[in-house]
């Protein structure tokens, strides 16, 4: 891996995670949107990534043989969402592959359910007396964001620190 694809890897995990904190931040000002445009309450959105797609993407590097492949698997559940997510990790002769991170989707979860609240003054109540308010719970939108902040942080960082390896490299030819 040269230098310069670290810097593009870092730039396009800093650009994946500022437009998640953006989409948080969309989620966290809609709290309370009972009706958009289209009539229906705000529904929580979620940002997906992916691998960056090339020729030296981890699913080409896989179908190769003769070379190490660790995969580790880490489960959780949040709350009416369970997921797994698997970590590849593969190993060939010019090291690491991959070529950063790219936004695969933007999508409403669909999981989560809206919060219903008895307020039968609300002019977006139902025969009921009942309001539909977003499914945006504020504390895991708030989990979210320090968790995008911080990886933001980290691509920043590790950024850097290629510039000043590529700065120290140039002192050494004059």
């Amino acid at each position: 891996m040269s230098l310069f694809s670290a810097f593009n890897i870092n730039a396009t995990g800093m650009t994946a995670e500022r437009y998640r904190m953006d989409v948080i931040s969309e989620n966290v000002a809609n709290a309370n949107t009972t009706r958009t445009a289209d009539g229906e309450p705000y529904r929580r959105k979620v940002v997906a990534f992916a691998e960056k797609e090339n020729q030296a993407s981890f699913s080409h590097v896989l179908g190769r043989l003769g070379e190490k492949t660790h995969i580790h698997s880490k489960s959780g559940t949040n709350a009416n969402m369970t997921h797994t997510h698997e970590f590849v990790h593969t190993h060939t002769r010019q090291g690491y592959t991959g070529q950063g991170v790219r936004v695969s989707g933007l999508y409403e979860d669909h999981v989560t359910e809206m919060n219903m609240v008895y307020d039968p003054a609300h002019p977006d109540a139902d025969e009921n007396g009942y309001v539909t308010y977003p499914n945006v719970n504020i504390i895991t939108e708030m989990t979210n964001m320090i968790d995008a902040s911080r990886a933001y942080e980290a691509n920043a960082t590790a950024f850097n620190a290629t510039k000043s390896i590529v700065q120290r490299g140039l002192e050494i030819g004059s």
